[in-house]
């Protein structure tokens, strides 16, 4: 296994409990990959997701290598998982995680809406069991089997993009923004991507939005404690042979033979792990981020444990950096304040906020050297007199960033991309990273750059999907 983020662990726990001598090796210096852990001062940050859905996948991947999910960790359900606030406007938007009481947070902007609320989750049902979770679960190894998948997604009405179907059936612009921005958690422009996507919501209210103590990052120690991981090691190529894989080679020219390779590095470098000069299928990467880590000596109340915070101009915000490669005049932010749940993530009275920007990545027109700080204070500015952070900037004791350079050089990201693949229609299913590297017997991909795509629940349920094509490929071997 190349790779030791959640979908390449979930995969090697999943192999090992099929009797698979699975080793994992890992370019940094402890497993996790963009599911990582800062700790500095007392203070505590998640540096990748931080949100968890869908529990039930995680209980299969632990289950499938012999451990009991609420053995090894511990979680806790938010409600509400996360609140919407709009520069500007005293209102904001508490994403409840019961129906009625999101008809009730509904109603407060639109009655009609809310009125609209159990006919929308009609709407979603069949797409999350049809697509997210039926398409999602088995692999898309020919056109064919895309083809097959399409007339019922068009029949839902899935093909449209996202906010083109929240806006069928809501009228309010806050309500269509509340419940179409899910997309971008992946790396996706809600204006763009498929509605198939809009299930994001179906799932965190059919099973809820955790978080598991001791951050995401909990996860990750807890898949990775029965592993043969080794850190600080960096694959070089993948050798192959007539019938298949035969080995790997490490930087330091340390060859180990393989039966079975699985790559849950970026799916846009595999070509340059066999050798080769240009890619199978040109796809094009997500936006990046700008992300600062801050240890405050004082708590935000106005902040919960995930706060979304939308500035002005948030459709032309969402063009710039998705579309357009270049920083927008306005921010619209997402903020991650663990301690709100687990008072131990921050030191005695203050607070660890993590604060991501989204930002092009680097095909765009920025010159990071440059522009980083002005940046950061830019945006520490904005929180402070757009959404009422007074003092944030005077109360950081503690202070890390990351931007699109660190994505490439940390985590080997083209372009410095922070979500992997676009999730656009024509890089979904069939059209993204295949689960099986094509003409490569024995080479396979997990993670979020493959099918179904990134997030937790995604590279879990790849990782599925992947775990089932090497059991069948076994079986046709034998």
């Amino acid at each position: 296994m190349i790779g030791a983020g959640l979908g390449g662990l979930a995969l090697a726990l999943r192999l090992q409990g099929q009797g698979y001598e699975v080793t994992v090796l890992e370019q940094r210096s402890a497993p996790g990959g963009r599911a990582a852990r800062l700790r500095d001062g007392g203070f505590t940050w998640d540096t990748g997701p931080s949100l968890i859905t869908m529990p039930w996948v995680l209980e299969e991947a632990f289950a499938a290598g012999g451990l009991d999910l609420h053995s090894e960790v511990t979680l806790r359900r938010l409600d509400p998982m996360y609140r919407i606030r709009w520069a500007g406007e005293e209102r904001s938007f508490d994403f409840k995680d019961s129906v009625d009481g999101l008809r009730e947070e509904i109603a407060r902007f639109d009655e009609r809406d809310a009125r609209a609320l159990d006919g929308f989750l009609a709407a979603l049902k069949p797409i999350y069991e049809e697509g997210l979770v039926g398409a999602g679960s088995r692999a898309f190894p020919d056109l064919r089997s895309f083809v097959s998948l399409v007339p019922a997604m068009a029949r839902l009405r899935a093909v449209l993009p996202l906010h083109r179907f929240v806006a069928k059936h809501f009228r309010n612009e806050r309500v269509r923004e509340a419940f179409s921005f899910h997309s971008l958690f992946i790396g996706g422009d809600p204006y763009r991507v498929p509605a198939i996507y809009a299930a994001l919501v179906y799932l965190q209210l059919l099973d809820g939005g955790w978080y598991a103590d001791g951050g995401v990052y909990s996860l990750v120690e807890a898949m990775a404690r029965p592993l043969d991981v080794r850190c600080n090691v960096r694959v070089e190529a993948v050798e192959t042979a007539a019938d298949g894989v035969r080995a790997v080679r490490l930087a330091g020219g340390e060859r180990i033979a393989a039966d079975i390779v699985i790559s849950n590095a970026d799916v846009l470098r595999t070509h340059e792990l066999l050798g080769r000069r240009a890619p199978v299928r040109k796809l094009r990467p997500t936006m990046s981020c700008f992300l600062l880590y801050l240890g405050c000596d004082r708590q935000f109340d106005s902040l919960l444990h995930h706060t979304l915070l939308v500035g002005h101009g948030y459709r032309d915000f969402i063009a710039d950096v998705t579309r357009r490669g270049r920083l927008a005049q306005t921010f619209s932010t997402y903020v991650h304040a663990p301690a709100r749940s687990e008072a131990a993530m921050a030191a005695p009275g203050g607070d660890s906020l993590a604060v991501l920007l989204p930002v092009p990545n680097l095909r765009g027109d920025v010159d990071w050297a440059r522009a980083a700080d002005g940046l950061r204070d830019a945006l520490v500015r904005d929180l402070e007199e757009t959404f009422g952070l007074s003092g944030l900037d005077a109360s950081v004791q503690v202070e890390h960033r990351m931007a699109p350079p660190d994505f490439a050089r940390q985590f080997g990201a083209v372009d410095g991309n922070a979500f992997a693949v676009e999730p656009t229609l024509h890089q979904s299913a069939y059209f993204r990273a295949p689960n099986r590297v094509p003409g490569v017997r024995g080479f396979y991909h997990v993670g979020g750059g493959t099918h179904p795509g990134a997030g937790i629940p995604g590279v879990l349920m790849g990782a599925a999907v992947t775990a089932g094509l090497i059991e069948a490929d076994a079986g046709v071997r034998a």
